[in-house]
């Protein structure tokens, strides 16, 4: 019985058709399924009773005798017609099939004369409207045009365009529109070719750029665009949004129109013709929307399911379309209403039906609908029913037991009791839908169950079921019981010092705080008992400052949340203002305009320094290069000075170099000792080139008279412990190489270094 072949189904539905004027109509239907089957048919929602013009037939297919689009009493065969089929199992519904009769209206625009110069663009137009859509074809002098021309090029939509016109193309034109309503003809048309093909230069012009479209998928698009200009365009296309318009299925027609055959939902988009000037970036555009519809279509269909008693049923329909299909369920052919037990999610996807019982039993449709076409699919639902099921729980009752807390007690049910092997508890918030219920489950000697972690203050639902291992019994009676309410929990308070005399009292909203009608702020000088409060402040105030207070003692500061139950917790906290006036008298308050004289000069202070301090660096760095140039003169000077026979000291002044006042004969020895140490350092830094040679045996010879002389001196004597005054010298007569005197005295200094 849940087979495939069991199941109430369509097998041929009804689909859209034109109609005919006085001629007959067939609708099909087949169904499958479980005899026997009730077929019967509805036009626009309303049953259609046998009669001599409309009749069903024994396969039951529905027979029109004479369409009629207006029958004398005003009535119409036009319409939507459905096919309901019908078994013991249920009840299902076809889809729509709009049925329409073929017309033909008069032509509402015709091709009017044209003159065209030789080698130029003719084109003529004519439309009509009729269903089905008519075909239109071209006459040239009562002759049809010959479409095998390349230069000819017939749309679909009653245009007939000429490119290279030449003389032999002048004549008159009409067109014939045609469909299986009527065959009309068009007003005529003169062309006429005049001239030679003109060589003067002319811009790219479109003439006629493409229309806008909205077409169903697998049918034809054809986007027309004929432009001129001399030399003759070049006609491109592209998408705005710049995605490729593909090769398959596309074709170009003519000069420049393209047209895409077997339509899908991807080739919507707006496309472009370009006119392009050969060889140039010179161009003319024009653009033209295309819409593709698909028809809805199912991407999962409902299945048949079988669910016990008690439990929930769900069915998924998923479908898809352009524009996006609209989702309708079908109970026995009749809308479903939803209710407490009935729920749709998911955009009407996802049907869910909670504790099912008999009445539950049926055909669910889901019916997918769009401008483009509609489509349909089913499935049963079967209740599982087993005899010997316990009956219903008895006496349920729940007590309120604390904010959080309910208490609930049943009786074990009257009948069938000895296969009960536990029972099931069924809690829902009152205010909350069917599917936010949860369970919990008890022992089959347990008939009590303390529910906990509830809200306070909240109405609750609860009912009970008795289980079997073959099913489970009918809900109990459904009883609500609300928890009590619950004072607020404590809130965060901080406090805020604003000055010698007022702290502020802050504190942050929170739905942790629980139901609250607002706070209660008390304050306190720590020795006293006696609070000033409370202060009463509303539920969204956050803030209250306490002013007029003693900078010189510490205060205590509570703040507690209520509700009609009651006070909450308090928090507390303790604050000192000594602090804030040590620092008002340790920092007196600024001179505001002094301040931003100071400010200003303190700038121009830091400009002023910044400049002195680059250019301290700059001196030096100039000191460093120039001291560094001097060191390699006063050496070459030391090394002239060595080479020529010393100076009798009676011949030197009594003034001189007086060092840390020791006699002048340590201050000579000391000195060529010094030099003795300036050549071993020259030696090392300076090596001797070959020209030097001669002077080089004259230092070695005055360094080796004087290394034994003076040594143990020398090293007696830290460089930290002498300064160095330099009196005016006596002139001294110049060396052997032209050397001043003032050169000589500096020399003393950097042997005394070495």
């Amino acid at each position: 019985d849940f087979g495939r072949s069991s199941e109430l189904a369509f097998v041929v539905e009804p689909s859209d058709d034109i109609a005919v004027q006085e001629q007959p109509l067939i609708l099909y239907c087949q169904v499958e399924g479980i005899q026997p089957i009730t077929i019967t048919w509805r036009k626009n929602g309303v049953m259609i009773v046998d009669s001599e013009n409309a009749f069903m037939l024994a396969n039951g297919s529905l027979y029109v005798s004479r369409f009629q689009r207006v029958r004398g009493d005003g009535s119409s065969d036009e319409g939507e017609y459905d096919c309901m089929a019908q078994n013991h199992y249920g009840l299902v519904v076809s889809r729509k099939a709009k049925i329409q009769a073929a017309t033909m209206s008069d032509f509402h625009i015709h091709p009017q004369n044209a003159v065209v110069e030789e080698g130029g663009v003719a084109r003529f137009q004519c439309q009509i409207h009729g269903l089905p859509e008519p075909v239109i074809l071209w006459h040239k002098n009562s002759m049809p045009v010959n479409t095998d021309n390349e230069r000819y090029t017939l749309l679909p939509k009653g245009v007939l365009q000429i490119t290279g016109l030449r003389a032999e193309d002048s004549g008159i034109f009409h067109c014939v529109a045609t469909n299986i309503a009527n065959v009309k003809f068009s007003r005529e048309a003169r062309l006429t070719v005049s001239g030679s093909h003109s060589t003067v230069y002319k811009d790219p012009m479109i003439l006629v750029g493409p229309e806008n479209l909205t077409l169903t998928v697998h049918q034809t698009a054809v986007l027309e665009c004929i432009a001129t200009g001399n030399p003759r365009p070049i006609v491109s296309w592209s998408r705005l949004d710049g995605r490729p318009i593909g090769v398959e299925g596309i074709q170009v027609l003519g000069t420049g129109n393209l047209m895409i055959s077997d339509l899908t939902v991807q080739h919507s988009g707006i496309y472009v013709c370009a006119a392009n000037k050969p060889g140039t970036r010179v161009r003319r555009t024009a653009q033209g929307s295309l819409v593709v519809q698909a028809p809805a279509e199912f991407v999962q269909h409902p299945q048949s399911i079988s669910r016990p008693v008690g439990t929930t049923a769900i069915f998924t329909c998923v479908a898809q379309g352009e524009p996006p299909p609209q989702i309708t369920w079908l109970r026995n052919g009749q809308i479903l209403e939803t209710s407490d037990h009935i729920k749709l999610k998911n955009n009407n996807s996802t049907l869910s039906i909670y504790g099912i019982n008999q009445a539950d039993e049926a055909i669910y449709q889901c019916l997918a609908e769009n401008s483009a076409g509609s489509t349909q699919a089913s499935a049963r639902l079967t209740v599982l029913w087993a005899d010997g099921l316990p009956s219903p729980p008895q006496g349920v009752r729940a007590e309120t037991v604390s904010a959080t807390t309910i208490q609930v007690s049943w009786e074990k049910p009257l009948q069938n009791t000895k296969e009960i092997i536990g029972y099931v508890l069924h809690i829902r918030k009152a205010a909350d839908p069917v599917e936010m219920e949860y369970q919990e489950a008890v022992s089959k000697s347990t008939f009590q169950q303390l529910v906990t972690d509830l809200e306070p203050s909240t109405s609750y639902s609860f009912y009970i079921k008795a289980y079997t291992s073959r099913g489970a019994s009918k809900a109990s009676e459904v009883t609500v019981v609300s928890t009590l309410g619950e004072v607020p929990a404590m809130p965060s308070l901080f406090i805020k010092v604003i000055n010698s005399t007022t702290v502020q009292a802050t504190w942050e909203p929170s739905i942790k705080l629980g139901q609250h009608e607002g706070f209660k702020l008390y304050y306190r000088k720590v020795h006293l008992s006696q609070y000033t409060g409370p202060v009463l402040l509303a539920s969204n105030v956050t803030a209250y400052n306490i002013t007029h207070l003693d900078a010189s003692v510490v205060y205590e500061v509570k703040l507690l949340a209520y509700n009609q139950h009651g006070d909450g917790n308090s928090t507390v906290r303790f604050v000192s203002l000594r602090e804030t006036v040590e620092r008002t008298v340790l920092n007196p308050p600024c001179d505001c305009m002094k301040d931003e004289q100071n400010n200003k000069t303190s700038t121009t202070g830091i400009i002023i320094g910044i400049h002195i301090g680059v250019t301290c660096i700059i001196f030096c760095i100039l000191f460093l290069m120039f001291g560094y140039r001097g060191r390699l003169l006063m050496c070459k000077n030391v090394q002239e000075q060595l080479s020529t026979p010393q100076i009798p000291r009676s011949q030197r002044s009594a003034t001189g170099l007086v060092l840390n006042g020791a006699t002048r004969r340590d201050r000579d020895d000391r000195d060529l000792n010094g030099k003795q140490l300036d050549m071993n350092e020259l030696e090392r830094l300076f090596p001797a080139s070959p020209s030097q040679e001669q002077q080089e045996k004259g230092i070695t010879s005055a360094h080796s008279l004087s290394a034994s002389h003076d040594e143990t001196q020398i090293s007696t004597l830290p460089l930290d412990e002498f300064s160095i005054i330099e009196e005016q010298p006596d002139p001294l007569p110049k060396n052997p190489h032209g050397s001043s005197p003032a050169a000589l005295a500096p020399d003393h200094g950097p042997a005394n270094e070495g």
